[in-house]
């Protein structure tokens, strides 16, 4: 009696075939995108329809015949299963329900993104999707403003541009990134800061596919190199690496010490 997570991509793993192949039954979010993936594989099993729409119906259906011995597969259209999706509601109540559950390690958006952004990955957390209406969305942001590590969240390619954009007004101009279709054929990934994201994207026709967004933890707030750069080459002829350093750290409260390392670069580079 198990009921098993598989990731349903294109690198799907041997482990995962061969639990596909030896199921009686494969709990689909979608059957249509679910049977082409058995039939690319040369597999053939029963399937059924298990999502947001019909979990609550289906649930006790799909927990009857576990108990009675079934071995049930649960997979997804994209990424992992049980993340940010109803998966998770039928495994809590197997669980309950002494039911064995094992998943299957597959392609994670969350984990890939995080591998492929550039930012922080000693900590982060993982947010999901933010609420569709600006005023709530704009709560949910604040809440999450101060958490010291790198945040991560999916969302939907419509409103990708308006997330970014509210992200700068609540958290800042951080560095970010945004990953879409990961591990699939159009795989892309953006990398700036959260206001050029946004202008990029509040320019162009909404992505297809999936998406993830990384933002920088705080106090990695983004620094426009060319402006110190500009504010450093007109104070360093007139004032001492210190003091000038000191001024201009203060002026776009930035860390002294990284303006002044920057400082010295320019008067070594100069010399």
């Amino acid at each position: 009696m198990t009921a098993t997570p598989i990731g349903n991509a294109r690198d799907i793993t041997l482990r995962a075939l061969d639990v596909l192949g030896e199921c009686d039954l494969v709990a689909a979010e979608d059957t249509r995108v679910s049977a082409k993936l058995l039939a690319l594989h040369g597999l053939s099993r029963p399937l059924t329809a298990y999502n947001d729409h019909n979990g609550v119906r289906e649930r006790p259906k799909l927990l009857a015949r576990l108990k009675h011995g079934a071995r049930i597969a649960l997979i997804s259209d994209a990424g992992t299963p049980l993340i940010s999706d109803p998966g998770f509601k039928l495994v809590r109540e197997a669980v309950a329900e002494g039911i064995p559950v094992h998943a299957i390690p597959g392609p994670s958006a969350t984990l890939t993104a995080l591998a492929l952004g550039g930012l922080p990955t000693d900590r982060f957390f993982f947010a999901g999707f933010l609420p569709t209406k600006p005023g709530e969305r704009e709560s949910a942001l604040a809440e999450l403003a101060n958490i010291s590590a790198t945040l991560i969240f999916f969302e939907s390619a419509n409103r990708l541009a308006a997330s970014l954009t509210q992200m700068v007004a609540v958290l800042g101009d951080r560095p970010a990134a945004v990953a879409r279709e990961l591990t699939k054929l159009h795989e892309e990934v953006r990398r700036s800061t959260l206001a050029r994201l946004a202008e990029q994207y509040a320019g162009e026709l909404a992505p297809k596919g999936e998406v993830t967004i990384l933002v920088g933890p705080p106090g990695t707030r983004a620094v426009d190199t060319r402006r110190l750069d500009a504010l450093l080459d007109k104070a360093l002829p007139f004032m001492p690496v210190r003091a000038a350093a000191e001024l201009i750290a203060e002026a776009l409260s930035l860390p002294r010490k990284d303006v002044y390392r920057r400082a010295l670069e320019k008067k070594t580079d100069d010399a």
